[in-house]
């Protein structure tokens, strides 16, 4: 055990549903910049520390909807080719912006070189050689990232099933912890884990008071929950402040348009774009070394206050979207491997949740509130005034669901349920119909309209297919289904709608 305390990083890798089974309105980009400035540089600087002797460097989830894009041949072709186009982009830019042009180019091939190295065959070769190697922990989730509080019971553990089912598949085994999307829980659903295999989990820390110096088990159950530190996380990013809205760091918003490169730096900010100052990599080195050494003294002030508290060592956890690193704030990766080199010098272990537990990181039992790690710690942004209509339609969704498979169940002679490809592609369009991210794009007024027209597009599948079903067309819906161009199969390979007409465990 560390003579200060233990800390554990969480990274949570979710985008929307993407490429050609559905774009944002601003169509494959998000996936292709986020592939290029995060998961390849965050991946190669974990290789990197890795191969320098480092272990239980972080705990990172991978949903199952990005998980699916990642191993999707159309998208590997199409982030190649996006690769491709950076350095282009670069080279059109050196005559008029010639130092930014040449620091552009050597990030470019330094990521097409990562990715024509070890990610041609997708994200999943990749998780598997880091988890190997002991340098990370693989978190699993719930297909199609919905807010499971809302679910019915069935269809959540449903939905849960198709996600770690798809976990297994990928990555080769079953993992000991979720991430709950939007870290959203009722009461209750520990036992609904326990059932499941799932041993560990993230909640905010506002869910346990603010005690987020140890693990703590849920309930009666032998599932645990740690707590993210607010008070450490903020120090990072916040919804006001954080370390990449430094004048050095460079600035995300302003764009040199001829090229589609970011040529300017912070600056400040309330400095509007056209006078930011040009964008220095030397500044901005200096300021990710001052802000490591920053966070790292954090880290030990406050471990030093939870082991004062405890009257032992105990830990802070601190958990980010990945696409903070490198995506919104280009210096990230760089800040992370200084902050994970560092740590271990000051006497702090860095663990993963796993290695926290076996560590026996673990206080005593908590009871849980309804929680998220939304605005407000409650469950406003996904069942709010605003999204109303969202909720019921939700609810709809889920109810024409149930009875398509209740009413009319598909069985062998013995009545043993028949998997059934028209069942599975009903299932699997309702997990995208109960996607948290279209209630969150409403609430937070993000591409709102096109978030109600995906909600809308996968439910009145479902009710069109739940409809035919019931009443026995089974050749009608077949017909249906194959003029779903962007659907004409799951998403996940492994939705099973078998699994909503067993027995709830």
């Amino acid at each position: 055990m560390s003579r200060v305390g233990t800390f554990c990083l969480v990274l949570h890798s979710h985008l929307p549903l993407l490429a050609h089974h559905g774009r944002w309105p601003v169509g494959e980009e998000w996936l292709y910049q986020s592939w290029a400035h995060a998961y390849l540089p965050l991946t190669a600087m974990l290789r990197r520390l890795a191969s320098d002797g480092h272990r239980d460097l972080l705990t990172l989830g991978v949903t199952p909807v990005l998980a699916a894009q990642l191993d999707d041949p159309h998208c590997l072709r199409g982030v190649h080719d996006w690769l491709g186009g950076w350095t282009l982009r670069a080279h059109s830019a050196a005559t008029r912006l010639p130092d930014l042009a040449a620091h552009e180019h050597r990030t470019a091939a330094a990521a097409t070189d990562e990715f024509e190295r070890h990610w041609r065959h997708g994200a999943s070769p990749v998780l598997r050689g880091l988890r190997d190697c002991g340098a990370v922990e693989l978190l699993g989730g719930p297909a199609a990232h919905p807010f499971a509080p809302l679910l019915d019971p069935r269809v959540r553990r449903f939905s849960l099933l198709t996600g770690l089912a798809d976990h297994r598949v990928r990555l080769g085994s079953a993992p000991s912890g979720i991430w709950a999307p939007e870290c959203g829980f009722a009461p209750g659903m520990e036992r609904e884990y326990d059932d499941a295999g799932v041993r560990h989990f993230l909640v905010d820390g506002p869910a346990l008071g603010g005690r987020t110096g140890l693990m703590r088990p849920v309930g009666d159950s032998s599932v645990v929950c740690a707590g993210r530190d607010l008070d450490v996380t903020y120090r990072v990013w916040s919804p006001r402040k954080g370390y990449p809205g430094s004048a050095e760091y460079r600035d995300f918003h302003t764009w040199d348009h001829a090229s589609g490169l970011k040529p300017a730096r912070v600056t400040g900010r309330r400095v509007p774009p056209e006078r930011k100052r040009p964008y220095s990599p030397v500044l901005a080195a200096g300021a990710v070394r001052r802000d490591a050494l920053d966070f790292v003294d954090t880290v030990v002030a406050r471990l030093e206050s939870v082991r004062l508290s405890l009257g032992r060592p105990g830990l802070t956890v601190a958990a980010f979207d990945t696409e903070l690193f490198g995506h919104w704030w280009h210096e990230g990766p760089a800040w992370l491997e200084a902050v994970l080199r560092l740590l271990p010098t000051r006497g702090v272990a860095v663990r993963t949740l796993q290695g926290a537990v076996d560590d026996g990181l673990v206080g005593d039992p908590v009871t849980l509130p309804e929680c998220s790690w939304g605005s407000g710690k409650d469950w406003r942004v996904w069942a709010g005034p605003q999204v109303s209509d969202l909720v019921t339609t939700n609810a709809d969704v889920q109810r024409s669901l149930l009875a398509a498979l209740d009413a009319v169940p598909v069985g062998d002679a013995s009545g043993t349920p028949v998997r059934d490809p028209l069942r599975d592609l009903m299932a699997d369009q309702a997990l995208h119909a109960l996607s948290s991210d279209w209630a969150f794009m409403v609430t937070k007024d993000s591409a709102a309209d096109y978030a109600r027209g995906r909600a809308s597009l996968h439910a009145n599948r479902v009710h069109e297919l739940s409809g035919l079903l019931r009443s026995g067309r089974d050749r009608a819906a077949r017909r249906r289904t194959e003029a779903w161009t962007d659907a004409r199969q799951p998403l996940f390979g492994h939705v099973d709608a078998r699994d909503l007409v067993r027995p709830t465990l």
